[in-house]
């Protein structure tokens, strides 16, 4: 893909990106959505495994080059790409070569497998100190499960999310169930990147790099939010609400004659000027309906009597 012109806040920032398929690529592309060159480093043949990631095709691959499914083209703009194989001497030159004139290098292998090519945070620190080295991982880069590979399903199981999203346990359909984009990959992406720019305003301030450590579990963990506090301070499991919302009500998608409508009602001031659109004022005399926290209670009888308008 080429590159744009670099115009943005990071124009003059050279990246070298050694990730693939989500996490790492997207944050990549951030990085060169705001005015970076970003160098994507890919392997011989082959190329980021999200390439393959189809149909849908962007270019389906041919004899003499990989192909390239959308998948791929949602996390890969602006940006240049480079075939290396750092497992042999003359590929790690050419990454220790690139690092020499780079700002950061994004990666995103199971722990230490870059360390074992000679590419690792203190071997390229070494070269150049003020590197701004990031790694991506599944679980960090300690701990008791820093060794193995996460996917993005599989923490979101882990990390919480599907404890949260989904109809109700007991109901049609129940059960635990993913988010339906990469949500934790792109939350880590989005941390990665985050992180990447606190360290360069850092090393503007001391003139050096540091080694960045994010990982897709803590991620997970740290998006919980509403639902980590409930537990965490009141001893309160939120569970999965489908598209009700555990602490609001009237909140869900309310069927019409004529397709769907979304209502989100989050203080006693909205839930009156509904109730008056609805054209049920009494509504407001209502003890099971007068404060948000007493709708909670009351949300079954609440929906019907919302259902019957909105129907």
């Amino acid at each position: 893909m080429s590159a744009q012109p670099a115009t943005g806040p990071l124009s003059g920032i050279k990246v070298i990106d050694m990730t693939r398929v989500i996490a790492g690529p997207l944050c990549g592309q951030i990085l060169g959505d705001l005015g970076a060159d970003v160098i994507k480093v890919e392997r011989p043949g082959e190329g980021d495994d999200s390439r393959r990631v189809a149909p849908p095709w962007f270019r389906e691959p041919s004899a003499d080059m990989p192909g390239e499914s959308t998948y791929y083209i949602s996390a890969n703009r602006n940006k240049r790409s480079l075939s290396v194989d750092f497992a042999k001497p003359q590929g790690q030159d050419v990454v220790r070569r690139l690092v020499q004139r780079s700002d950061i290098l994004i990666e995103n292998y199971r722990t230490g497998t870059l360390a074992r090519y000679g590419l690792g945070f203190d071997d390229l620190h070494a070269i150049n100190p003020r590197l701004i080295y990031c790694s991506i991982t599944g679980f960090g880069q300690s701990g008791p499960y820093s060794d193995r590979s996460g996917y993005d399903f599989l923490v979101q199981g882990m990390g919480g999310l599907m404890a949260v999203t989904g109809i109700g346990d007991g109901e049609p359909g129940g059960g635990p169930m993913r988010v339906g984009v990469p949500a934790v990959d792109i939350f880590a992406g989005m941390n990665a990147s985050i992180a990447v720019m606190a360290a360069l305003e850092n090393r503007h301030r001391t003139g050096k790099g540091q080694h960045i450590d994010i990982s897709l579990f803590e991620s997970a963990v740290a998006s919980l939010l509403n639902t980590a506090s409930s537990w965490l301070n009141a001893g309160v499991k939120l569970g999965r609400t489908g598209n009700d919302h555990p602490s609001a009500a009237p909140y869900g998608v309310f069927e019409a004659s004529d397709g769907y409508i979304i209502i989100a009602t989050f203080n006693d001031r909205e839930f009156e000027r509904l109730a008056r659109v609805l054209g049920h004022p009494e509504w407001l005399e209502d003890e099971r309906f007068k404060r948000n926290s007493d709708r909670v209670k009351n949300r079954a009888a609440l929906k019907q009597v919302v259902s019957a308008v909105i129907s």
